[in-house]
This record gives C-alpha cells, sequence and structure tokens, in this order.
C-alpha cells in the first residue's frame, strides 16, 4: 500500500472539526478507495483548549498556519480559516511556493486572489482544489471544471445564499416581516451577527465570479458582478409575485451576451412552476446552461459542518488519487480577460411597484414616459389601499414586456421627475428561465 497522505489542517470550526472527525470514523473506507491512508498531520488553530469532538493531543499542533503550511511533515495543506488576506492568504501562498497541493473552501480568496493564485501553483507544479467553496456539498466544481470540459457553457445561474433563500421561503410561506425574520435566521444560526455579507449579495457574487471563470475561461473580476441584496423586497412584493405567478429568490446569473459577459446578483422573479423556484430555505441549486447537455440543475446543502467538510473530503481524496486538474480549468495563462457587457444592457421583463399621487394624470403620464422609451406594458395592477403608505398615494404594479434595464431606468427617472411619485420606484427583474 501507498503511503499515507499527511494533512496540515488549519482551522478548527465547525467545518474543519467535522473534517477531522470525518477522517478519523471513515478512515478504513477513505483507504479502500483511494489505496492509501489519509491521516491528520498537523493542525492549526487561535484556542487549544477548545472541545472540537475529537482528539488533537496526538497531532502536531501549530498556532501560526504559516508555520504549519512550511512543515515538512505534510504532503496537502487543507485552508479552512476564511478571510481574503491574512492568515489564510499567507498560509497558501507559503504551502504554494513549496509545491504543496492546497485544498480550501475559502470563496473570498479564490475570488479576490485566484487568478494570482493558480498562478503560483502553476509556477510550483501544483494546484488548488475548492469544491467547498461554492455552494457547500453540491458538487458544482467538478462538475464544471471536469464533466462539463468538453461543453462550451452559455449561462450559469442559481441560488448560491442559504440565509437569502431562507428568509424569502419563510416571508412567503408565513408572512412575516424582512427584521422579523432576520432576526429569527440570526437566533438560528442561519445569519451573522453582522448579516450584510449574506442579505446585502456579497457572499453570492463572490461565488459566481468563481463560477463566471469555470464556465467562460476567462480571468475572475468580482469587480464586474452587478450586486443587489433582498433587504428592499417587501411581504407586498412576495404577495404580488405569487398573484403573478412568480416567487422572489435572490438568484447570481454570469450569461454570455454580444457584448461580453454579464455577472449579476440580484432579488428575482422566477416562474413558480420551474425547479429553481422549488428549491426552498437553506437549500442552494445551481443550473448551468451548455451546447452538448442543454440545462442540468444541481441542488443540495450550501452550507453545514458535514455538508461543506464532505466536499472538502472529497478534494482531499483527489489529491490522493493523484488527481489535481488546473485550478481554474485551464492554464492561468490560458485564461482569456474578462470582457465585461455593455452596462445595463440586459433584456427581460420587469415588476415595478409605484407609490403614485391619487391624483388626475398621473396613470396617464407613467403610460406616456414608459412608451417614450419603448416600453411595453403586459400588465398595470393597482393594489388593494390597505397596502398604501396613506390615503393620498395609490400602490401601483407594473410588469413589463422584454425591454432593457436601462430603459427602465430612464423612464423610471422620468416618471420620478415629473413628480407623481411619492418614494423610489422599486424594479425587480423577471427571469423566464427558458
Amino acid at each position: 500500500m501507498k503511503s499515507p497522505l499527511r494533512l496540515g489542517l488549519a482551522g478548527l470550526g465547525t467545518v474543519g472539526a467535522s473534517l477531522a472527525r470525518l477522517i478519523e470514523t471513515k478512515s478504513e473506507t477513505l483507504t479502500n478507495r483511494v489505496g492509501r491512508p489519509i491521516e491528520l498531520a498537523g493542525v492549526s488553530a487561535r484556542d487549544r483548549s477548545r472541545d472540537r469532538g475529537f482528539d488533537t493531543s496526538q497531532l502536531a499542533w501549530f498556532d501560526d498556519p504559516v508555520a504549519l503550511a512550511r512543515d515538512g511533515d505534510i504532503d496537502v495543506f487543507v485552508e479552512l480559516i476564511g478571510g481574503e488576506t491574512g492568515p489564510a492568504l499567507d498560509a497558501v501562498k507559503a504551502a504554494l511556493g513549496r509545491g504543496l497541493p492546497v485544498v480550501t473552501a475559502n470563496k473570498a480568496l479564490l475570488a479576490h486572489h485566484g487568478v494570482a493564485l493558480a498562478t503560483l501553483a502553476a509556477r510550483s507544479e501544483t494546484e488548488i482544489l475548492f469544491e467547498a467553496a461554492v455552494a457547500g456539498g453540491i458538487p458544482i466544481i467538478k462538475t464544471m471544471r471536469e464533466a462539463l470540459s468538453g461543453n462550451d457553457v452559455t449561462r450559469v445561474y442559481g441560488i448560491l445564499n442559504g440565509t437569502c433563500n431562507y428568509m424569502l421561503t419563510r416571508m412567503e410561506d408565513e408572512g412575516i416581516a424582512f427584521d422579523d425574520c432576520l432576526k429569527d435566521a440570526q437566533r438560528l444560526g442561519y445569519a451573522e451577527a453582522d448579516p450584510t455579507f449574506d442579505i446585502g449579495g456579497f457572499d453570492a457574487a463572490h461565488k459566481l465570479a468563481i463560477l463566471t471563470s469555470l464556465a467562460f475561461g476567462c480571468e475572475i473580476d468580482l469587480d464586474s458582478v452587478f450586486i443587489e441584496g433582498i433587504s428592499s423586497v417587501t411581504n407586498e412584493d412576495i404577495e404580488a409575485a405569487a398573484e403573478l405567478g412568480y416567487r422572489i429568490k435572490l438568484l447570481a446569473v454570469a450569461q454570455l451576451t454580444e457584448t461580453g459577459i454579464e455577472q449579476r446578483v440580484h432579488p428575482t422573479m422566477i416562474p413558480a412552476h420551474s425547479a429553481l423556484a422549488q428549491v426552498d430555505g437553506v437549500t442552494n441549486a445551481v443550473a448551468v446552461d451548455s451546447d452538448l447537455l442543454g440545462s442540468i440543475l444541481l441542488a443540495g446543502p450550501g452550507a453545514g459542518g458535514d455538508a461543506t467538510a464532505s466536499a472538502v473530503l472529497s478534494d482531499i481524496m483527489d489529491v490522493a488519487g493523484g488527481v489535481l486538474p488546473p485550478t481554474l480549468g485551464l492554464p492561468p495563462a490560458k485564461l482569456v480577460p474578462y470582457r465585461r457587457a455593455r452596462m445595463r444592457a440586459h433584456e427581460g421583463g420587469y415588476y415595478i411597484r409605484l407609490s403614485v399621487y391619487d391624483r388626475v394624470g398621473a396613470f396617464a403620464s407613467i403610460a406616456r414616459r414608459m412608451a417614450e422609451n419603448e416600453i411595453s406594458l403586459e400588465s398595470i395592477v393597482q393594489r388593494r389601499r390597505e397596502h398604501a403608505a396613506d390615503a393620498t398615494t395609490a400602490p401601483v404594479i407594473l410588469v413589463t414586456h422584454e425591454t432593457t434595464e436601462a430603459a427602465v431606468r430612464k423612464a423610471l427617472e422620468l416618471v420620478s421627475k415629473d413628480g407623481h411619485l411619492k418614494n423610489e420606484p422599486k424594479m425587480i427583474r423577471i427571469e423566464a428561465l427558458d
């Protein structure tokens, strides 16, 4: 039998501790599957005294993860610290610099430094594996990097943040207001004390930027992702979506267009009958459109100790078996520069919610501004009066036929200048998903 694969594990939080327990409890199964034992040789964490559910006394302990990455007794460096800079980045660079394969679940690190780190890895004749960095336990990275390698991908999209999906699901099912739902999510551990990274759409954007590189063979460009979170979504929007035959999800979309690549994260109305609309709670889902397979959808747990550790373990087993595909699907030198699609060129339908002053000529003015910008309206609905902020306004819902975002924003700017609106208009994109 081959010699053991000795791991250096940096980070013993929920995922790191789950990984250590899996390696211990599944030792015989893992050895049989890859033909060599997989062993923990050293660990690094901030607190030695904390009980993590497994015995650390026989392991080499490193207070500094960089020192662990430089330790000559490890064959693979596993980074589960998190964060785009600091110890995580320094330790990964140290491991790659000496030619060690790196396994990580760190989406922020890859979204910000993925190309540079892939270049360092290639220079050292090794690679980075990161199945757990996107969509938790769903094997989307292997699917895109390996199983779909012969396909030309045209679009990748999905629900990439469990916190937002949980909140939108509960708001719809139980009529809970956004702020109350967020407090519940924090109490249950689905949202952080500072939830901005999740509800602001930034977590999903990091994941999308990585998927975009794999899908289109381009450099990662996080700065080109349009990001809009869910904090402006109201119960009224969710109720209106249901009446129109849609559900609201925080959707992450990357697609090829005539002018370049479009990357966007935003609340989206999707048909209630679609497969993606059935994904509820903390579950994630990713769909890929390609020339040979058409559309495929993968769904499953997007977070959690065992689910994420499962993805990390699958990468470790690939290393043990000698499977080291290029970090981003292609050698770094073969990645093309990211070409950003023309701003606001996205075409589709739009849901628009207006708080209109209830006076003669207001509706006619709104319709005129839409027509001036060549926007065809599928429906105009005045909502029940109880949805209005006061007796002087009327809640109005517009649904457009396919148009461009630039046209919608221009029309709404003119409507606002006309003085017919009490509040800023609210716009949500509609995706047909066909």
